[in-house]
């Protein structure tokens, strides 16, 4: 990295500016813009959520006030509040969602070899949602109780390096379970749910698509057992059965042999029962994959504390959309920094050490690090040789 640029200049090496362009070709990005791109617009939204601002009065103070190292940041004219809000109101939202996509594509394949507790070759996914809160006098098209609203962030996220691979944003009134049917099921991936998953249609539908799933039963679950398997109870296992479902529906609904798992966990002093349509892995196994399915919950509970998408710059719901899908964008960016450089920090670390050396012109690395990197017959970014 050339020492003599901004660190934001330099995180911003790593977005590849191409896709980003196809981007917005797709949905006419460029259409009536003159001066103030998508681009400019991706740019000033990831200083916000770097930086953690708080409004678009601050976006632009913190701009303005930093104008004559604007260019050096790749930001072009002037910043201002009213053509920010226009740009988050009006371009589609969809530009930064499917570059999100872009960049999720490419930190899956970094982290693709990471381990997240158990050992399985197959890719492991934990699909669930999170509900932020919203003003219903602002937010009007978030409905979600009588006197509330809300969107809910539903994702499926990869539990190797918690990437998030799906994200559907939706007003708070969708039910958890309806997201199952807008899944490109992957065959041979196991899927791990909580009990508001259980519909044994879209479940049949997952089983008969060559894929996985372990999904927590409910305590009224009616079943008939056909036979047990042999457990070992110091494990904290207390039984793994074959069974069919007894209810008339639910038999209709998913006519094939599931799998039975009752384990009890000393920790928090509570029975959880499980069921799978994988017979094949160990039931151990199986209530240790449950267990990792808390990481789709620290990540839920970090992106609302180290990310602006509990507040929003606009009320539309296109301008919603926008900032969610530039703050995940931004956090799977970091992610591909972290692995690209190797660095050992957490990504909280580097992301309290980026909101305050954005303006500095130190490698990235070496800020993010305690090693000093040194470029031999380093000259600065904008200076030509006149002679070799």
């Amino acid at each position: 990295m050339n020492s003599g640029r901004p660190i934001f200049s330099q995180l911003m090496d790593f977005v590849p500016i191409h896709e980003f362009r196809r981007c917005v070709k797709r949905y006419r990005g460029t259409y009536k813009i003159k001066s103030f791109s998508c681009w400019n617009q991706y740019l000033c939204m990831a200083f916000a959520q770097l930086t953690y601002r708080e409004s678009l009065r601050d976006i632009q103070a913190c701009l303005r006030a930093a104008q004559n190292k604007l260019y050096h940041l790749g930001i072009r004219g002037k910043v201002s509040r009213n053509t920010l809000a226009n740009a988050n109101q009006v371009r589609d939202w969809r530009i930064y969602a499917d570059f999100a996509q872009v960049l999720i594509t490419r930190a899956r394949k970094l982290y693709a070899g990471e381990s997240f507790g158990v050992e399985l070759s197959q890719t492991v996914y934990a699909l669930d949602a999170t509900i932020i809160d919203l003003c219903l006098s602002l937010f009007p098209w978030a409905q979600f109780r009588k006197r509330k609203g809300a969107v809910k962030l539903h994702t499926l996220l990869d539990l190797r390096g918690s990437i998030p691979t799906v994200v559907i944003v939706t007003h708070g009134k969708v039910h958890e379970v309806n997201i199952l049917d807008q899944l490109i099921i992957e065959a041979g991936a196991l899927y791990i749910m909580d009990r508001g998953y259980i519909d044994f249609t879209r479940l049949h539908a997952l089983h008969l698509s060559g894929a996985f799933f372990v999904i927590r039963a409910k305590d009224n679950f009616r079943f008939r057992r056909l036979y047990s398997r042999p457990v070992d109870k110091a494990t904290g296992l207390q039984c793994d059965q074959i069974i069919t479902t007894k209810n008339f529906y639910a038999r209709k609904d998913y006519p094939e042999k599931l799998r039975r798992i009752r384990f009890f966990d000393k920790a928090n002093n509570r029975r959880l029962v499980f069921l799978t349509n994988n017979f094949t892995l160990p039931a151990l196994t199986i209530a240790e994959l449950y267990r990792c399915r808390w990481q789709i919950e620290l990540f839920f509970k970090w992106i609302k504390q180290h990310l602006r998408i509990k507040a929003f710059y606009g009320t539309t719901e296109n301008a919603v959309k926008t900032q969610i899908w530039i703050a995940i964008s931004v956090y799977v960016l970091v992610a591909i920094v972290k692995k690209t450089l190797n660095i050992d920090s957490s990504l909280y670390t580097i992301l309290q050490i980026l909101s305050v050396t954005l303006f500095e012109k130190t490698p990235i690395k070496q800020m993010l690090t305690d090693s000093v990197c040194t470029y031999p017959d380093a000259v600065p970014g904008n200076q030509l040789t006149l002679f070799d």
